[in-house]
């Protein structure tokens, strides 16, 4: 499969500035992106397991039928163990509470042994400054964050229930709906609509395909050291971790924070155990880094690394989180329809096929 290509500089400006603006577009209805999201990406994940129950011999329609129901069974289960394993531990409101004392109680210890190591922050009363300013912050983050937080997440919840939906019509009518899309194309760009559609499907393939291993060998990873540490609900801890993850370099800091807020809180005499947590989460983005990624997702959406960190700006600046999570993959995709489109633009010989075939219409009208 040809890899992403490099963009002239004309067309790099028309996909930058096309990339901020659909990410624009996309925050203003976050609550029909985000579904058709996870609906592409469970797509993609479930698209080669109906070719193959195809190959052996079940009809399309039924093959499709069986992994979608399989899909939604293990999707229920995974939700009835979640609200049980939420139901024991009590309310929202008093589990916050007691994992935010945890983390306090962490800190808190961590600044009397510095005080005692370096006797200059003891002088400067640092235990002191930082239970002040962690109590101010946290009041101040209850009061104007975490109820909105709350609210949003509910508001996003009913969407959630067209992913199975969109991803059924999905798994039974792309390629109809790919036909129908060519068949508006001239002939003369016939061939060129054909690459772009092979290009966009094998890039969105790759990666969907790849974020999901990658978040499967996190969460396993995550899983597997938290269990050796002894932590509770070590499967949960880690998958958590993992899908926050998909947000680039903040989602890793909140899945660390909030894991070890859960190590602090169950493990108040043993901080050893929540530094260990942190280490964990440190040797996990390492072995992301150079050996989850290359194996996974690599270089299937090939971007520099200038345009990389260009365009993840761009995203928090224009959309947010929404950009964050966005920026690259909705990079990728733009820079292939630019560059298929500036081929078709830059190309005399394609745009003389069309001023011909368009004259030959006109004097076939004729009388």
């Amino acid at each position: 499969m040809r890899t992403l290509p490099q963009p002239g500089a004309a067309t790099l400006l028309v996909v930058i500035s096309s990339t901020c603006l659909l990410l624009f577009l996309f925050q203003k209805m976050i609550c029909l992106v985000l579904p058709m999201l996870l609906a592409l990406m469970l797509y993609y994940s479930l698209r080669p397991v109906v070719k193959a129950l195809v190959v052996w011999g079940m009809h399309r329609e039924m093959a499709t039928k069986a992994v979608c129901l399989l899909q939604l069974i293990l999707a229920a289960g995974i939700l009835v163990l979640a609200l049980v394993d939420l139901a024991k531990t009590g309310t929202w409101q008093s589990s916050f509470d007691r994992y935010l004392a945890g983390g306090q109680n962490l800190l808190r210890k961590t600044t009397v042994s510095l005080e005692k190591a370096v006797p200059m922050f003891k002088k400067m009363s640092l235990g002191a400054q930082v239970d002040q300013h962690v109590q101010q912050f946290t009041d101040e983050f209850v009061e104007k964050n975490l109820l909105p937080m709350a609210l949003q997440l509910f508001k996003w919840l009913p969407s959630l229930l067209l992913v199975p939906y969109i991803t059924y019509f999905m798994l039974t009518d792309s390629a109809r709906l790919k036909k129908y899309i060519i068949k508006s194309v001239p002939n003369a760009f016939f061939e060129k609509a054909l690459l772009l559609f092979s290009h966009l499907d094998a890039s969105l393939q790759s990666y969907f395909q790849g974020l999901l291993v990658l978040t499967i060998l996190d969460a396993g990873c995550l899983a597997l050291g938290l269990a050796v540490l002894g932590m509770a609900n070590a499967v949960w801890l880690g998958l958590a971790a993992a899908v926050l993850a998909w947000i680039p370099y903040v989602g890793s800091v909140i899945g660390c924070f909030m894991v070890v807020l859960v190590a602090a809180t169950d493990f108040p005499d043993q901080a050893w155990t929540a530094y260990a947590c942190l280490l964990l989460f440190v040797g996990v983005r390492i072995l992301d880094d150079f050996v989850f990624m290359p194996l996974t997702i690599g270089r299937k959406l090939q971007v520099h690394p200038l345009f990389s960190v260009l365009m993840l700006f761009l995203g928090v600046t224009v959309a947010g989180t929404t950009g964050l999570v966005f920026a690259l993959p909705l990079f990728g995709v733009v820079a292939v329809i630019g560059e298929t489109v500036s081929q078709v633009v830059a190309d005399p010989r394609l745009r003389a096929r069309y001023r011909t075939a368009r004259q030959l219409a006109v004097s076939c009208e004729r009388p």
